[in-house]
């Protein structure tokens, strides 16, 4: 039900707050709750009762034009070209695309450093040859997987090559922004799975490097591992699943972007392509070097900590400045 009502409110969003129009999105709520509930009884899943009624009462387009209603204009008209259907899930398709090589590229560099971990570990108690012999596999096979994976970066960012025009600006026919609205409400509980279950994932990653330190320290790397492992998953779900919903949500964005907002995405984006490496760095010296395998996994939740208060810090910086 909570898809039927962002949807709702999507599809008015563009409208004028009118006293009429609040009526008429009551009236088109309570008759699409009627109708949900009524394909949920025959039997129908959640998806499929909401796609249906979505189909039915989806397209407010007409009913406006009755009653002489139009879309709010902006107060400065742009030229810019116009998106076609094709062209719209043409570019879905591609950040769904970009998204699973981006996802599985970041999981092969993360499987990569538990590989070297893993082998380091199971080889040191060896002798001197064998101790080397481990490492050098571990080394080897960590930088196989990151070189497939910077291969997968590439690869998934020349598919987007072609779509950076839609930065300079686009308008969307009324018809394929609404069936975009429907697309992203059927897609919206399944995005919201993967969000919960990578931040669980998340959540629960350092339980393992936890239980290996209490049973015996000497397996606490085989502890990072499982966490490197784990985080991997969940960061290939946000990432996958994350660039689907982008996609709505860049095609469905309003088309005025302020140079502002330009501005405090290029600070954010420049800001992480620090702090993450610098965190990454951090965790691999400490390791290595220290042994500090059941510590120094707190390094990337203090990074996005840090991340978070850096950008909060910047917006207020900024809306002071404003004022």
């Amino acid at each position: 039900m909570e898809t039927i009502v962002v949807y709702l409110d999507n599809m008015f969003a563009s409208l004028p707050k009118k006293p009429e129009l609040e009526h008429l999105k009551q009236e088109l709520l309570f008759g699409m709750e009627e109708k949900y509930h009524e394909l949920k009884r025959d039997g129908k899943s959640e998806n499929e009762a909401i796609g249906i009624v979505i189909s039915e009462f989806g397209n407010i387009e007409e009913l406006t034009a009755e009653l002489g209603i139009h879309p709010v204009e902006s107060e400065q008209v742009v030229k810019v070209p116009v998106l076609t259907e094709e062209e719209a899930y043409t570019y879905v398709a591609a950040r769904r695309s970009w998204g699973l090589w981006t996802g599985i590229g970041v999981f092969l560099c993360a499987c990569g450093v538990a590989l070297l971990i893993g082998l380091d570990t199971l080889f040191e108690n060896k002798n001197t040859i064998v101790a080397d012999k481990g490492s050098m596999l571990g080394l080897v096979g960590m930088f196989m997987l990151v070189a497939v994976a910077v291969g997968m970066f590439i690869y998934s960012g020349m598919k987007l090559e072609r779509f950076k025009n839609l930065e300079q600006g686009f308008q969307l026919p009324y018809a394929l922004k609404a069936s975009l609205l429907r697309s992203q409400a059927l897609y919206a509980p399944t995005y919201r799975l993967s969000l919960i279950t990578g931040v669980c994932l998340c959540v629960l990653s350092p339980v393992f490097i936890f239980a290996t330190s209490y049973v015996n320290d000497d397996f606490t790397p085989y502890g990072v591992v499982a966490f490197l492992v784990i985080a991997a998953v969940a960061v290939f779900l946000f990432i996958y699943y994350g660039n689907i919903q982008g996609a709505y949500t860049k095609l469905l964005e309003e088309p005025k972007v302020t140079a502002q907002k330009k501005e405090e995405d290029r600070f954010i984006g420049a800001m992480g392509a620090v702090l993450w490496p610098l965190a990454t760095v951090i965790f691999l010296f400490t390791g290595f070097v220290y042994q500090r395998w059941d510590v120094n996994w707190a390094v990337f939740p203090i990074a996005g900590i840090l991340s978070g208060m850096f950008s909060n810090v910047y917006h207020i910086l900024k809306r002071k400045n404003v004022s």
